[in-house]
C-alpha cells in the first residue's frame, strides 16, 4: 500500500545526556507551530547497511510524518 507523507526541515539544535539515560538530540522542526518546534529523540541512527551514527548539534535534518493509505 502507498503511504502518505510529509517531509519537513529541521535543525540538530543540542546533543545530551540525560542522569541515567541514553543520548538524546534536541530537534527543531522548522515548519511546526512554536509550542511544538522541539522534538527529542534517542541519538542512534541505523542506515540501510546497519552502520551507526549519531546526530551533531547544527547537523541539518528532515523529519518524515507518514501513515499507511488505508482509512483516506
Amino acid at each position: 500500500m502507498p503511504k502518505k507523507r510529509k517531509k519537513m526541515t529541521a535543525t540538530v539544535k543540542k546533543v545530551m545526556t540525560p542522569p541515567g539515560q541514553p543520548e538524546k538530540a534536541e530537534i527543531s522542526v522548522h515548519e511546526a507551530e512554536d509550542l511544538y518546534k522541539e522534538i527529542r529523540i534517542e541519538n542512534a541512527l541505523t542506515d540501510e547497511h546497519g552502520g551507526k551514527s549519531k546526530l551533531k548539534e547544527g547537523e541539518s535534518v528532515e523529519v518524515i510524518v507518514e501513515k499507511d493509505s488505508e482509512g483516506n
